[in-house]
């Protein structure tokens, strides 16, 4: 059996230095009246025992916690991308994360979840929060910076330039030959979902291909959302012969429907997704995405708001950063059109 040790305490520490409880204390809280001697004593004997005061109780005695936070409302693989970036930015930072998450891993999303969670973190236990694509406008007592923020957020934010990535996805379809593309949406209160979403039907004006209602199904950008929308869409008489969804998440139970269904990819169905999460290119075939560099997402949002803490922000206060399309094995020229 694995002996867990007791946390070691300010008494362990005075016993360890030779001096009071109350001596150690003035030490820890920078207080006068310890000879350099003693204090040097105290120290020492921190440093060995390796002693931590409460978090909670030195961020009420000082301005700062030097702890951030990052709220998100549930994990999965672009969660996961995004906080790798962010602990990169925070290597030899000086400053610790706390990750605030529900428990509910798959669980609908229910309005006010980020405002709940910034209101337990900020202040007493974080300088500052990251929130993951939140559902509204978000405020807090300390910084705080947006992933993907909610339409018309004035907030500090950092996202991908999502109009320009669903575009490209589009157009690729049109330049093999596709002329009925589904879209599956995201969340339409997100900024990054309503921009998928204009990139798809500017993309089609601009072929001078009408955009079809009913080829447009709602999605939340949760997975499972896509799949009830997908089958519906691939069970039409008149189906589309290609569907762009606006996360991979979606885009990898369009695939899965397509299966069920009996239908190849790409050679009856060609699928677009977004995000280029890690399981994109592992599918058989591999999804054709658009890379949005969700770790980067996550290194300049920790960035932004590291500064935004010590007052060091001089940039703007909404980044745009670039996207690419990654074409991989899932799309394809559609049957009635060879390839030249």
């Amino acid at each position: 059996m694995t002996e867990v040790n007791a946390p070691v305490t300010m008494s362990d520490v005075a016993r360890a230095a030779g001096v009071s409880t109350a001596t150690v204390s003035r030490v820890v809280n920078g207080h006068y009246g310890v000879s350099a001697h003693t204090s040097a004593q105290v120290r020492s004997a921190i440093e060995r025992l390796g002693y931590e005061s409460s978090l909670v109780a030195t961020s009420l005695r000082r301005s700062r916690t030097n702890v951030l936070g990052l709220v998100t409302h549930s994990f999965q693989s672009y969660t996961a991308e995004v906080l790798k970036g962010v602990m990169q930015a925070l290597t030899r930072s000086g400053f610790d994360l706390i990750i605030y998450a529900n428990s509910d891993l798959y669980g609908s999303y229910s309005e006010g979840w980020e405002q709940r969670h910034l209101t337990r973190l900020s202040g007493t236990l974080t300088d500052g929060c990251i929130v993951v694509t939140p559902w509204g406008e978000v405020q807090s007592r300390t910084p705080v910076v947006a992933i993907d923020p909610a339409r018309h957020s004035t907030a500090p934010a950092v996202t991908a330039d999502n109009l320009a990535g669903a575009t490209a996805a589009v157009e690729h379809l049109l330049g093999l030959g596709h002329r009925r593309i589904g879209f599956i949406a995201g969340r339409s209160n997100l900024a990054a979902a309503w921009s998928r979403e204009e990139g798809y039907r500017s993309a089609l004006t601009g072929a001078g291909v009408p955009v079809d209602l009913t080829l447009i199904g709602r999605g939340d950008f949760n997975p499972e959302s896509a799949s009830p929308l997908a089958r519906a869409l691939l069970q039409r008489a008149d189906r589309p012969t290609a569907i762009f969804a606006a996360s991979d998440g979606m885009a990898l139970k369009v695939l899965e429907a397509a299966k069920e269904l009996g239908l190849s990819v790409p050679g009856d169905l060609s699928v677009v997704g977004f995000d280029n999460i890690p399981e994109s290119a592992l599918t058989e075939p591999g999804l054709t995405t658009v890379d949005q560099s969700m770790y980067q997402l996550g290194y300049e949002a920790a960035r932004m708001l590291k500064a935004l803490v010590t007052g060091e922000w001089e940039g703007p206060r909404q980044m745009v950063l670039p996207t690419s399309l990654v074409v991989r094995g899932s799309t394809a020229p559609p049957k009635s059109i060879t390839r030249s």
